[in-house]
């Protein structure tokens, strides 16, 4: 080639090498007959790589950009700015429409205007009325002002300064209203008022909106002071009191204008749960929370400087004076009625009609009631009368002061409806406030151990021998046998420090031996115990799954253990005992709930827990009041006895396929603050060391009222191949004579500290005080040839912390 064309050639290249315009950038390069540097390629592919990655896109990718695109064209800032405007403007204006439209009321409510409440028993008849409203209004001028200091400081410490509403709060308040959940607090002290004594206490978005516009135009036209008055003449205290003046004689028995900060801190901490926080009538957790309002209170005070930390902190509790109940609740009937107003006030929150039970109660006591409850004239009549003739008819205060201090409560349900057909509350409504038929306070004991089975039979639980739990499974019945397989150590000691040895379930629940069920608890887990306990019906919300609970340490009432049986008694299906069967109101309406709900432990646990405590009965602890009883007629009867540390309280829960009463008796001081005390000693007729156990006084109630009131004998319909109920058992023979007063303590043969797996601790029966404890052995194959012994513990079968 000559140079010419050599020339003309490198011209071509370079030509192509440069392109000269943008088409061409898109072309691959020829090939160039000059060497290129490595960097320079490397350059070059970088360029088409980045070029092909930007042809890709624009080809494959153009459908994905141009969506991307049109949502940020739909969703741009100005766009969103405009709607939330225009939303803004919508609310505001919707507001000021409401504002304009919603004055303030002339008068108070319909709920503010006093009315009568009627209550009949399930049959129609009267049974009391009330209606006197126990309100008198006073002039702010008449209350100490550090005593509206306590309410402010309790309710709203900014109402001084804010325009009568929480924005908040009511927002809050609106939307749980909508969500469907329930109320939450916020309210000031001038939305408080108006609710009370211009609305109602529904939960309602309208009522809501209301409150908020009438606060509103309520704080323009009238002082802080007029709103405050108001506030503190128509709240409720509990104890029938509306407003502070009646307040001040139902708490402290002094005018409103007598009242010291100490008190008027506790009647402000008091409005956010009189029931609850009611220092007569309080359990132990509301002592301590209402204590803990009332702290509060006073801090408050000291922070907003309405009150000097010194005197603060030299300040003390002041526990109220006891209630005088109103005229015309004397005997049950206070009872009856504070019960059904307590369970027409917890419906009224359920179904939404209240935000809490404080606004609740306080439409229940406004009148205008018609009440009828599901108690039966002729059972609570008889559940009166069993009660007067097997026990309060023994007390006497004046010969021995042990005998004031001993407290009957009772409840009775319908398994099948879980109506509440008899109710006993107390000696008299109008002597002791509180109703021991619903008081969770005492520690219901050995009643306890039917739940423990219960969770064993219903979870498949198996020993730590990997064995499924049944009524004839064999434990170590030793006393003080450290449970295993725990990692808190316990080891409960049973009654008088008896061994049993080896015994079946069905023994140790005839016999309620601690070590059985502390192991037996710890084998099923603590954890499902609790949550059993719970689905049967007991508050174990609080508690805590360790191993001391299966002595039932936490507290209950008559009322919900009659619940628990009540379900065992319905085949496991949960039983919620009702007292009241309907409601008329020409304002509210009532959705009554259904009381029988659904399956919460199988049928075969259930029937199966019940045919085990038919032996307890017909062979064990409750022997003598049950068994022997002339009035019995055949009847089918399971239960439990149960009998606390110290002998504060003794129970009997136990029932026929139709009717199960749940009976306790409680050691409670006489004198104020009304601490808890032993039973021991009390009537005078209990040879040796006198305790009342659950066999004696509690299953003597029961057994009078219940064989009193049957119309037929019946049998339970069981599904279980296991207990005394389907299995025979040796029965013990009836004694001699009957005395007056039965003994749970055996006075014969000192059980054998090692039975073998097959057999239990023999006992004679005495011819002078029977025991409630059983006086025969289960089956075995070889029967007990223990000589009896002229020494006898007290009461060996009756263990300590369990019954």
């Amino acid at each position: 080639m000559g140079r010419a064309e050599e020339r003309r050639a490198r011209q071509r290249g370079g030509r192509r090498a440069a392109p000269r315009n943008r088409s061409s950038q898109t072309a691959a390069p020829e090939s160039r007959t000059e060497p290129v540097s490595s960097a320079e390629g490397a350059t070059h592919a970088a360029a088409g790589g980045r070029a092909a990655a930007r042809r890709g896109t624009t080809k494959g990718g153009k459908g994905a950009r141009g969506e991307k695109g049109r949502i940020r064209r739909l969703f741009t800032w100005k766009k969103m700015l405009s709607t939330f405007l225009g939303l803004t403007v919508l609310v505001i204006g919707a507001f000021i429409v409401l504002y304009m439209t919603t004055p303030i009321p002339d008068t108070a409510n319909a709920d503010a205007q006093l009315q009568s409440n009627v209550y009949k028993y399930s049959d129609g008849t009267m049974l009391a009325r009330d209606g006197k409203l126990n309100r008198e209004n006073v002039d702010l001028a008449d209350i100490p002002k550090p005593v509206q200091h306590t309410f402010v400081a309790a309710e709203n410490k900014t109402f001084y300064q804010d325009a009568g509403v929480d924005l908040k709060g009511t927002t809050r308040g609106v939307l749980n209203t909508v969500m469907g959940k329930g109320a939450q607090g916020g309210s000031t002290i001038t939305q408080q008022y108006v609710k009370n004594y211009y609305l109602t206490q529904e939960q309602t978005v309208t009522r809501k909106l209301k409150e908020l516009v009438i606060s509103l135009k309520l704080d323009r036209e009238k002082s802080k002071d007029y709103i405050l008055a108001g506030y503190l003449n128509t709240s409720y205290y509990g104890r029938g009191a509306y407003g502070i003046q009646a307040a001040a004689q139902a708490y402290y028995g002094v005018d409103a204008d007598k009242l010291s900060v100490q008190q008027g801190a506790y009647l402000a901490a008091l409005l956010q749960a009189p029931s609850q926080y009611d220092w007569a009538a309080a359990s132990a957790t509301g002592k301590k929370l209402v204590q803990q309002r009332w702290n509060y209170v006073l801090d408050n005070m000291v922070e907003e400087d309405w009150l000097d930390k010194s005197e603060r902190d030299a300040m003390t509790f002041p526990i109220p004076k006891e209630p005088k109940p109103a005229p015309g609740m004397q005997g049950q009937t206070g009872y009856l009625v504070d019960a059904a107003n307590n369970e027409l006030a917890r419906q009224l929150v359920s179904q939404g009609t209240a935000e809490n039970v404080n606004d609740a109660l306080t439409m229940v006591k406004a009148g205008g009631w018609n009440i009828t409850l599901n108690v039966e004239k002729k059972k609570q009549k008889a559940l009166e009368a069993s009660v007067k003739e097997q026990l309060t008819s023994k007390l006497d205060a004046k010969k021995r002061p042990v005998d004031g201090d001993v407290q009957a409560g009772a409840v009775s349900v319908n398994p099948k409806t879980g109506a509440v057909v008899a109710m006993y509350g107390g000696v008299d409504y109008v002597e002791h406030y509180t109703n021991n038929a619903t008081r969770t306070d005492y520690q219901p004991a050995s009643t306890f151990k039917p739940v423990i089975l219960a969770a064993a039979l219903d979870q498949g639980a198996v020993t730590q021998d990997e064995e499924k739990i049944s009524a004839n499974t064999v434990y170590d019945g030793t006393s003080k046998r450290p449970v295993v397989g725990s990692d808190i150590g316990f080891a409960p000691e049973n009654e008088d420090d008896v061994d049993y040895g080896d015994v079946t379930v069905q023994t140790a629940m005839n016999k309620s031996i601690n070590s059985v069920f502390a192991q037996m608890g710890v084998d099923v887990g603590m954890d499902k115990v609790l949550k059993t306990a719970d689905d049967l019906g007991m508050d174990t919300a609080d508690l805590k799954a360790v191993p001391a609970q299966t002595l039932g340490t936490m507290g209950a009432s008559p009322l919900q253990m009659a619940g628990v049986y009540a379900t065992l008694d319905n085949h496991g299906n949960k039983v919620t005992p009702t007292l009241i069967k309907s409601v008329e109101n020409s304002v509210h309406v009532v959705k009554a709930p259904d009381p029988i709900g659904e399956q919460v432990i199988t049928r075969e646990a259930a029937d199966s827990v019940t045919s085990v405590l038919t032996g307890v009965v017909d062979d064990g602890t409750a022997r003598k009041s049950v068994l022997e009883n002339p009035q019995r007629n055949g009847q089918k009867v399971a239960g439990k006895t149960g009998t606390s540390d110290d002998n504060k309280s003794a129970w009997f829960t136990a029932y026929t396929p139709d009717l199960v009463t749940a009976v306790g008796l409680f050691g409670e001081s006489a004198k104020p603050p009304h601490p808890q005390v032993t039973m021991t000693g009390a009537t005078g007729l209990i040879p040796g060391k006198g305790r009342i156990n659950g066999g004696g006084y509690p299953a003597q109630i029961w057994a009078a009222y219940t064989f009193g009131v049957a119309s037929k004998v019946s049998k339970f319909d069981l599904e279980t191949d296991q207990g005394a109920a389907v299995q025979p058992t040796i029965t013990a023979s009836p004694s001699p004579t009957l005395s007056e007063e039965p003994s749970e303590e055996p006075t014969t043969a000192t059980p054998s500290t090692k039975p073998s797996k097959s057999q239990t601790p023999s006992q004679e029966p005495t011819t002078e005080e029977p025991s409630e404890e059983p006086t025969t052995q289960e089956p075995s194959e070889e029967p007990s040839t223990g000589e009896p012994s002229t020494e006898q513990p007290e009461n060996p079968l009756d263990p300590q912390f369990g019954q």
